[in-house]
């Protein structure tokens, strides 16, 4: 690293705007500014009211006082006039479920503390916790009569220590007791070390009191849980060998006066999200038959709870499908699904004739791009989470019978309307590697002029097996309000494409998803408005271990920041939280037996051919792609004599942005970092000398 720079500088450059300037802005707007993370506010978890005048949702935005996301419940009228709240304060209330007969909602807050169902009536407009639970709920359900709630929660297991050390005196105060770990599955990304235990379903009355625990068997039970007609049963999804087959899960019957689970659903893979018919005839649910690749369409299936038989209905759909929707007469089933970085709402009929009802889904992602969004039916209308390039996720409506999609909610309003925010445009070429379409994005900086050469920012999604689209990202805002042209972009291995778009990378990654990003790179080059002297790369997760990958094989980057990768594939495989599921599915064997594939892949491999100034940045607590990987990449780039820095989020799991400051302070550290790096610097520096 060059000297007379350190990271106590980065938020003072940041903000006194001594990075290169955008073009003049039109009426005075500002481009986005880092501190407006803590303005960001966006909608999830829609449910529309059974008297079609309202839409409850939950309205998320960041505190910045404790530095955290906070929720609260709201309501908006179908026609968008009225928008009022339910709920108030510092906490987060979450998972709105209204009752059957639409006069009480159930949802889950921590505003005593610890996370408790409360009740909502409407007609009052008073809520009082209705539960005392040791752990948090999820997966809330009502009983057909609504006279129950059935969820799940986590009940500790109960293991005796196997050693007990004798001698201790009375009042000593000897060190913590050693903890033996012997499941496969001891830790987890954004949990840290598991206790023992499993999730188990718990019935609840919907005036409150005791919750009765109905399960028991040591394996955790999944939702959504569904009652029978008669509210004698329950269906539910659990895995009942996760340690041995991590991917296969069945759907299961709880008889609750006997407590007797029969199994309903018998095929190697996962079969999940089981939601009843309104007629109590089927259950719909996703999944697929397991070949062991590194990605499979999910489909949408239905289960014939009379005839004990199963229908596929989207078996001709080349796309994953997922959150099933009944419509009221049962004779429709609703589900979301993504195409070419859209995600999109659409209703199956029981013969598997397919129609989009909605488009522009999503919106919860804030920091990058990604598919992520919620939806409901009720009635002739749908309610989901709305996004574009320039609005975190927004609620709107529209009648599936015909009619235009309208927004209700306009959070973000009050400071979107005095920021110029960046202009996304999708870009598809072809690869030159066998010639496949290639789409991605580009974002503008305010006040774009194509007359003038900019400085690029190729930015890398993870997964590897996700999509990016043209959603809201604060990330890319920020990027682009600094001067960048950014350039994000599906390359093969992202879904929305397809399966077989998806597998060109299945035990084959890192491979030509480089040539695709480069490929990209040349299309903006040949547009004239990028200057090829002052090129960076960056990306997270799948896309950090990509931009090291980038970085071994070219020099033309100016600079690059890699965050959270894979650096090591074998090291990787026997650190990260779900090592079952990357050995079994992403290479053919066990590291010890063919570590040659697992090596060949690891951009370790190459760090001797690295030019690139490189920082690394990574969370403390990630244990998806652990913090071993980013140090043994540091350590041999400080042995290569490559110019390097590594930035370390304190408390930080694999979500590294998760908390509004750390989503600051990612970016203003790789800005930074690119600063020091940008050609434009150096040479106002070089003058400055003279």
């Amino acid at each position: 690293m060059r000297a007379g720079f350190s990271f106590a500088l980065v938020f003072g450059v940041l903000c006194k705007g001594l990075l290169f300037s955008p073009a003049t802005i039109a009426d005075d707007k500002k481009p986005m500014q880092l501190e407006d993370v803590f303005s960001i506010e966006y909608a999830s978890d829609p449910q529309i009211t059974s008297d079609l005048k309202n839409v409850v949702f939950v309205r998320n935005y960041m505190d910045i006082q404790s530095d955290k996301r906070r929720s609260n419940l709201w309501r908006v009228s179908t026609d968008g006039q009225v928008l009022r709240p339910l709920t108030t304060g510092l906490h987060n209330d979450r998972m709105p479920r209204i009752s059957p007969d639409g006069k009480r909602m159930a949802f889950v807050s921590n505003r005593e503390g610890s996370s408790q169902i409360y009740m909502y009536w409407f007609d009052t407009g008073t809520y009082a916790p209705i539960s005392q639970l040791s752990s948090s709920p999820s997966n809330i359900s009502w009983s057909p009569d609504g006279k129950r709630l059935a969820f799940t929660a986590f009940v500790p297991g109960k293991k005796a220590p196997v050693v007990s050390l004798p001698g201790k005196p009375k009042g000593a105060k000897w060190a913590e007791p050693a903890t033996l770990i012997n499941s496969t599955f001891y830790r987890f990304d954004g949990a840290g070390y598991l206790p023992e235990g499993d999730k188990q379903i718990f019935v609840i009355s919907a005036d409150g009191g005791v919750a009765q625990q109905v399960t028991s068997a040591e394996y955790s039970h999944d939702g959504p849980l569904n009652f029978s007609q008669d509210g004698e049963s329950l269906y539910f999804s659990a895995n009942i060998s996760p340690e041995t087959t991590p991917q296969n899960s069945e759907l299961f019957e709880l008889k609750l006066a006997s407590g007797e689970v029969e199994k309903l659903t018998e095929r190697f893979g996962p079969d999940s999200q089981p939601i009843i018919s309104p007629n109590g005839r089927w259950l719909a649910y996703i999944g697929y038959d397991d070949k062991k690749v590194i990605y499979q369409n999910r489909m949408l299936y239905l289960y014939d709870l009379k005839d004990k038989r199963t229908l596929v209905l989207t078996g001709e759909l080349d796309r994953s499908v997922s959150s099933p929707k009944w419509a009221g007469n049962s004779k429709h089933v609703y589900f979301k699904y993504d195409d070419m970085g859209d995600t999109r709402i659409a209703r199956v009929d029981m013969r598997g004739r397919i129609s989009d009802v909605a488009s522009g889904a999503g919106g919860l992602s804030i920091g990058r791009p990604y598919s992520a969004g919620d939806f409901d039916i009720e009635g002739n209308l749908l309610a989901f989470t709305q996004t574009n390039g320039k609005q975190p996720s927004e609620v709107a409506l529209v009648n599936y019978r015909g009619g235009k999609v309208s927004k209700l909610t306009q959070l973000n309003q009050s400071w979107t309307e005095h920021r110029a925010l960046s202009d996304i445009q999708e870009i598809r070429y072809p690869s030159s590697a066998g010639e496949l379409e290639i789409q991605g994005w580009v974002a503008f900086p305010p006040g774009f002029d194509e007359s003038k050469k900019y400085p690029l920012l190729l930015e890398i999604h993870g997964g590897p097996v996700a999509n990016y689209g043209p959603r809201f990202a604060a990330e890319m805002q920020l990027f682009a309000a600094k001067g960048y042209v950014v350039v994000y972009i599906n390359p093969r291995g992202s879904d929305s494409y397809g399966e077989a778009f998806a597998n060109e990378i299945h035990h084959n990654y890192p491979s030509q998803d480089y040539d695709d990003l480069m490929s990209g790179v040349d299309y903006l080059l040949d547009k004239g408005y990028i200057d090829e002297n002052r090129m960076f790369v960056t990306g997270g997760s799948g896309g950090g271990t990509l931009t090291a990958w980038i970085i071994g094989h070219t020099d033309r980057f100016r600079a690059a920041v890699v965050a959270k990768p894979v650096i090591n594939w074998y090291s990787f495989s026997l650190t990260a939280d779900a090592y079952p599921f990357f050995t079994q599915y992403w290479f053919e064997a066990m590291p010890w037996e063919t570590p040659e594939s697992y090596m060949k892949r690891s951009p370790i491999s190459y760090v001797g051919n690295v030019k690139t100034p490189t920082m690394l940045l990574t969370g403390e607590a990630d244990y998806r792609t652990p913090m071993s990987e980013t140090e043994q990449y540091y350590q041999a780039l400080k042995l290569a004599g490559v110019e390097t820095a590594m930035v370390r989020i304190p408390g930080a799991g694999h979500g590294i942005a998760a908390r509004p400051s750390n989503l600051m302070s990612k970016v203003a550290h790789i800005l930074w970092w690119f600063e020091q790096y940008d050609i434009v610097n150096e040479n106002q520096a070089t003058e400055s000398a003279d």
